[in-house]
């Protein structure tokens, strides 16, 4: 990873969140604003006496249950179960069965939406027969899913490149390994065509994030597609230990161990990062750490 790459990532995080709420609200009111207009022609062209602010209302109505509450469903839904083409029958299910969830949440939010605009108006609203009309909108509901989808892996899949993605090294085709591939002692990071290996105990903590595991490596996070298991058996125990069902961390980064109420622990690192511990890995990690000498609060 070059200087100059770390430090327009790091310029872009800040704004990150913004962007990419500035995306889908860009994205989403555009949308509208061309549908309102064009159902307004259409409506006029046929001699309808649908009033202009009607089609406005079914639009915005639409989209905010897009903005407000869909698209962070799909996000959550998307970072949980990623995507992958090797697997896409298993996963298809899953996917098929949140595009309907998707469509009845969409759908029973902008019709109420719209039966309170329309009372506003001393009208009543009228949605139609439900069971054509569902099926109608998931028609269009389920091609806005699978482009939000693809949209959302796909800046992923940019944010991974740009920031850089590990993975484990493996058997060379010719001759024997440089290092034991069981228990490496390196990982593999790409990085925008460029390749550089980060050393296994540079790892401050790793954290599973749906079917990836961060390694955090001097404030920087490579994914590694893994499950949290998976790596764990891979890491040094000396060094390494497990304290959430979500988190692993590096002995050597630990600088204090806060006991909670609940029985669970807070871990302050050497760089003042806090992890989360859980009771059940709490008394392994505190003899692992120093015993008593490590824990503060107690």
């Amino acid at each position: 990873m070059s200087h100059a790459d770390s430090m327009s990532y790091e310029r872009y995080l800040p704004w990150r969140r913004w962007v990419e709420i500035g995306f889908w609200v860009a994205m989403i009111g555009a949308n509208c604003v061309g549908n309102s207009i064009t159902t307004v022609m259409d409506f006029r062209r046929g001699g309808s006496s649908i009033q202009a602010w009607e089609p406005v209302v079914w639009e915005a109505s639409s989209g905010l249950m897009w903005l407000l509450v869909v698209l962070p469903a799909i996000a959550w839904y998307t970072r949980r179960f990623p995507f992958h083409w090797g697997n896409w029958r298993r996963q298809l299910a899953g996917y098929v069965g949140a595009s309907v969830a998707v469509c009845l949440v969409h759908v029973a939010g902008m019709v109420a939406l719209r039966i309170v605009a329309y009372r506003t108006q001393g009208m009543g609203y009228d949605f139609g027969p439900w069971p054509r009309e569902l099926f109608y909108e998931y028609l269009k509901d389920v091609r806005s899913f699978v482009y939000i989808v693809v949209t959302m892996e796909g800046y992923r899949m940019l944010l991974r490149r740009w920031q850089g993605e590990a993975s484990l090294l493996t058997e060379p085709d010719e001759g024997p390994p440089l290092e034991p591939v069981e228990r490496p002692e390196r990982f593999l990071v790409r990085k925008l065509g460029r390749e550089f290996l980060v050393a296994a105990n540079d790892i401050e903590w790793l954290q599973a994030s749906g079917n990836y595991v961060n390694l955090r490596v001097r404030g920087h996070d490579y994914p590694l597609r893994s499950t949290i298991a998976g790596i764990e058996g891979k890491l040094d125990p000396g060094r390494f230990a497990r304290i959430h069902r979500s988190y692993i961390v590096n002995l050597d980064q630990v600088a204090s161990i806060e006991p909670l109420d609940t029985g669970d622990a807070r871990i302050h690192l050497k760089d003042a990062t806090a992890l989360p511990c859980s009771r059940r890995y709490r008394s392994d990690l505190r003899e692992r750490v120093g015993g008593e000498n490590a824990v503060t609060g107690a």
